[in-house]
């Protein structure tokens, strides 16, 4: 099987053309080619396939072969695959998720996609549709008891469940690997949860990190961004348009409050491809 490994940001996803190759267990996959010691390495696996509905369907699976909605990072990295590869010469394409589908538009030069904006949809505060367990028409600035502290949370959907929390101590001293999973198998979230950890450098910049269901702390997330940047706008902490600084990278985030939907603009890099064999 071919495949190719990409990245947005540092969030990395083994990509199959399934167009032309045939995946029959995605999950068993995922988990193989994922490990970073005995597989090709990776925060999961992204098939890209034909639509009914779209130009390119996109199957996002994490690590541990679970199934995802959607995934930022990721779906740029398919606008990118589908133009460079030449499967098609449009420079606004439309893939079909799981959270939807989207509009990306490519910015090219030299004949590559080297920027993509992503229209990421309008995001979700009502609780049931997150879904979180969680009284009230919204979960916004609420309390939440994780392991023996209690933290102020905001939970929003962006195509993925996200439990969002701003903290004033630095993220970077989080020991992310001992709180990470008592957010993402937590109680009040019944198909677990990505939380994304915020410090606020300004009203235009907010620096954060995040625990991504499935696949534990990931340089970057770009469904986590847009949760952060919507978060902050509905707690006022920030402007409209925001700049997100991860591990991995920066993204340019934006919310049109009158049409509702939000906007995530980065770039998208191919690391290299390969061939592997999957007869045992």
């Amino acid at each position: 099987m071919k495949f190719t490994k990409m990245h947005g940001i540092g969030n990395d996803y083994i990509y199959v053309n399934c167009l032309e190759e045939t995946v029959e267990s995605p999950s068993e996959l995922a988990r193989k080619v994922s490990d970073r010691h005995f597989g090709i390495g990776g925060d999961g696996l992204i098939l890209i396939k034909s639509s009914h509905v779209a130009d390119f369907k996109m199957e996002m699976y994490n690590a541990d072969g679970s199934r995802g909605e959607m995934c930022g990072n990721g779906i740029r990295c398919v606008g990118k695959y589908v133009y460079d590869k030449g499967l098609t010469d449009r420079t606004r394409i439309f893939v079909e998720t799981l959270g939807g589908i989207k509009q990306l538009d490519l910015t090219v030069k030299e004949g590559k996609a080297v920027l993509i904006r992503v229209d990421m949809g309008s995001p979700e505060f009502l609780p049931k549709k997150i879904p979180v367990h969680m009284d009230g028409e919204t979960a916004v600035n609420v309390p939440l008891t994780a392991g023996q502290k209690e933290y102020r949370v905001t939970c929003v959907s962006t195509g993925n469940p996200h439990c969002v929390t701003f903290l004033k101590e630095d993220i970077g001293r989080l020991d992310l690997k001992a709180i990470g999973p008592l957010f993402e198998h937590h109680a009040a979230f019944p198909n677990r949860i990505n939380t994304e950890f915020v410090n606020v450098i300004d009203r235009k910049t907010l620096r954060m990190r995040v625990w991504e269901r499935g696949s534990g702390e990931t340089l970057a997330c770009g469904t986590g961004a847009c949760a952060v940047a919507a978060a902050a706008v509905v707690n006022g902490i920030c402007d409209e348009e925001v700049l997100v600084q991860l591990l991995g990278g920066d993204l340019k985030i934006s919310w049109d409050r009158k049409e509702n939907r939000m906007y995530m603009t980065g770039e998208a890099e191919e690391v290299f491809e390969g061939e592997i064999f999957l007869g045992r």
